[in-house]
């Protein structure tokens, strides 16, 4: 890669991380010199645990806004009686988590912290009032920050146990993607069996699970838009009827086209500027329009007028803020997203897997909008 590439990227290579040395050892080119040191050396969080007779994990860290995270190894907090310890096997990555480590997301963290919104794993302890989870159930969980760690504590009401046929990998993508897509369509839009749906931002992870529940669960015919031809044809691959591609061409005059002039009944809409304009002029007479995102960048004003001249709706769907103000509707699209995934409706698609050391590269390969689908960190 040349310099220059490189320095464009937003996240250098994670540097690696360095061994934990004992007091009274100089480390000298990887060497240890058996030179006495001062005992006010540095130790890692790690060290100061192994003192008190406590394990570590590692965990990426957020300790500077738009800085690369850095691998930590932190001391294991203790168990409040209603929550429970994870051993996390993979960390979903959102858009989310890359806007929060640069200070540019709706709710701030102050540094240090640790991303991840959503992970798979298993259960490796629990508080003295906990009953819904036992040690070892697999589970897929929901937490603001620090599921990016090879352990994550968090309340025991945002946890769901995985169906035996459900993989760990399958059941990372499931909360936030599926869950907003769940809420999109049956909550807001209230999608109809037989009605036809467009997709923006169709190659993305949520993008590709409306697609898979409009079309495996809704029973709904959809037309997916991206940005290139690949992720058109991959939209279609994942059960949209047609691909357009909105970088050339007219998309409003492309869903004109292949609905016969009739338009679409619902548009599930997260790009914004004049894809979210094409996109509510596409829509059939009482049709509405669910907001989901800005990809694009730009924020979109709605023009009044359309909506008054075709009884349009025009509404917005954001998964975290069900999570506070109606978490049983919440917790009901987790758990049938869940449910759809056991008996064979549903197939998350998987774009990319970075281990937990390469997590400064998973960034890069999203903000470079390199990736499709969902991509997952592993801490294995």
């Amino acid at each position: 890669m040349s310099e220059e590439r490189r320095s464009k990227m937003y996240m250098p290579p994670l540097p690696i991380l360095q061994p934990i040395v004992p007091l009274g050892v100089r480390i000298n080119k990887g060497k240890r010199t058996g030179v006495p040191v001062p005992l006010r050396f540095r130790i890692s969080a790690l060290g100061l645990a192994s003192l008190r007779g406590a394990r570590g994990y590692r965990a990426a860290q957020c300790t500077e806004l738009a800085k690369p995270l850095i691998l930590q190894d932190l001391p294991p907090p203790p168990l409040q009686p209603h929550q429970v310890r994870v051993g996390v096997q993979y960390c979903g990555l959102n858009f989310a988590d890359i806007l929060a480590c640069q200070g540019l997301y709706q709710d701030r963290h102050t540094p240090p912290f640790t991303p991840g919104m959503e992970f798979s794993g298993t259960v490796m302890e629990t508080g003295e009032n906990v009953s819904a989870v036992k040690e070892g159930y697999r589970v897929i969980g929901v937490t603001g920050t620090k599921a990016m760690a090879a352990e994550c504590v968090v309340d025991e009401k945002m946890l769901w146990q995985i169906p035996d046929s459900v993989s760990h990998e399958d059941a990372a993508v499931l909360p936030i993607a599926y869950g907003t897509a769940w809420l999109a369509l049956c909550r807001r839009a209230r999608l109809q069996p037989g009605e036809t749906v467009l997709v923006t931002a169709g190659a993305g992870a949520t993008g590709l699970a409306i697609i898979d529940l409009a079309a495996n669960v809704f029973q709904a015919k959809v037309i997916a838009a991206a940005g290139s031809d690949p992720k058109c044809e991959l939209a279609v691959t994942r059960g949209a009827s047609h691909g357009v591609n909105y970088s050339r061409g007219s998309l409003r005059e492309e869903v004109k086209a292949l609905t016969g002039g009739r338009r679409v009944d619902v548009a599930i809409e997260a790009v914004g500027g004049d894809v979210f304009k094409a996109a509510l002029q596409s829509l059939a007479w009482e049709g509405r329009i669910v907001v989901m995102g800005f990809a694009g960048g730009k924020i979109p004003s709605i023009p009044a007028n359309l909506l008054l001249l075709k009884n349009v709706s025009a509404m917005g769907v954001y998964c975290g803020r069900y999570q506070q103000e109606d978490f049983p509707l919440f917790s009901t699209a987790i758990s049938s997203v869940l449910q759809y995934c056991q008996e064979g409706k549903i197939h998350p698609h998987i774009g990319a897997v970075f281990k937990l050391e390469e997590v400064n590269e998973a960034f890069n390969h999203v903000l470079q909008r390199e990736s499709t689908g969902k991509v997952i960190i592993s801490m294995k």
